[in-house]
């Protein structure tokens, strides 16, 4: 009799055991790929390029280090907006406390493209030069604001800057059913697969700013020609382009704007154009830059950001404004 219990319990333990992975593969797995990590951020004022009285500093680059210093840019001027501003940049050894060099990008002289304002600058360090890309709008009456992006470069950090021939190197599209076909804004940079990826904002003809979408352009030279990606847009919202090399892709910080689903996310894509949700955010910095070491090193080994930098309040202006990221799984 307990020959045969024994084996009776040993044959139910093996049809359970049998049974088993069928059960495992039964429970249901949304909340595998419904479970994101979390992104806090803790802000600290900057000196330097904090408040000023009848300045306002804002859209800040993302940032570099160059030897023992933390290198910045931004749009100065003397109102709220980027739309009469021109780009400055400013030094750093410890990323909190910094001194401004002085403007690096001017705005273009009578009838230019970029007559009436040059802003939201980003940097591209690439062939042993730095490549300054910013947004500028003509004084064009007929369509406000008619922004392209352009590019000055320098030898060094701290300048001179010298505007290419060839700007714009990006304009709104021709085509008016684009996403783009009203204005391009916000460029950052990343180098991936020996080109560089160039994504930015853009808006199409009669959509509000809250429809703003996210494009993408590549070229094999710094300077360009940049030629957007047929995919285009590869995130469909955000108003502030921050991105950043991953692994082997690609990661996006998004904003309060566009659909419900992406607003206040971190976005991952393997390919750097197909993105989806890894992260969610308590809270966003404000048209952020972050300091990306791996940037424009191509070699797949990139991390998250551990800090950046953001518009802050000013009084009735603005400043640049520090945050630190905390990433939770």
């Amino acid at each position: 009799m307990k020959e045969t219990k024994d084996r009776m319990m040993k044959m139910t333990k093996m049809i359970m055991w049998a049974l088993l992975p069928a059960c495992l593969l039964s429970v249901p797995v949304a909340n595998a790929e419904d479970a994101h990590g979390t992104v806090t951020f803790t802000k600290t004022d900057l000196t330097g390029i904090g408040p000023e009285k009848k300045v306002s500093r804002r859209d800040p680059s993302d940032v570099i280090k160059v030897g023992d210093l933390y290198y910045v840019w931004y749009s100065k001027g003397p109102v709220r907006t980027g739309y009469d501003a021109t780009v400055w940049g400013a030094s750093s050894p410890d990323g909190v406390n910094w001194t401004e060099i002085g403007e690096a990008v001017s705005k273009g002289g009578a009838g230019a493209w970029d007559e009436a304002s040059v802003f939201t600058p980003n940097i591209l360090v690439a062939e042993g030069q730095y490549w300054l890309f910013y947004t500028g709008i003509s004084k064009n009456p007929k369509v406000k604001p008619d922004s392209k992006i352009g590019i000055a470069v320098s030898d060094s950090p701290n300048g001179p800057w010298q505007k290419l021939d060839t700007n714009p190197v990006l304009k709104n599209s021709d085509n008016k059913s684009d996403f783009d076909s009203h204005l391009v804004d916000d460029a950052c940079l990343i180098v991936r697969d020996g080109k560089y990826w160039f994504y930015y904002k853009g808006r199409q003809l009669g959509k509000k700013a809250s429809q703003t979408q996210m494009g993408l352009a590549i070229a094999d030279h710094p300077g360009g020609p940049y030629l957007r990606h047929p995919e285009n847009p590869v995130i469909p919202g955000n108003h502030e382009v921050v991105v950043w090399p991953q692994g082997k892709g690609v990661a996006a910080m998004i904003g309060k704007v566009g659909p419900k689903d992406i607003v206040k996310t971190i976005q991952y894509a393997e390919d750097g154009v197909n993105f989806t949700k890894t992260h969610d955010m308590a809270s966003t910095p404000f048209a952020g830059g972050t300091y990306r070491p791996e940037a424009f090193s191509d070699t797949n080994q990139g991390e998250a950001p551990a800090w950046g930098v953001h518009i802050g309040k000013g009084g009735k202006l603005y400043c640049i404004q520090r945050f630190d990221i905390e990433w939770s799984e």
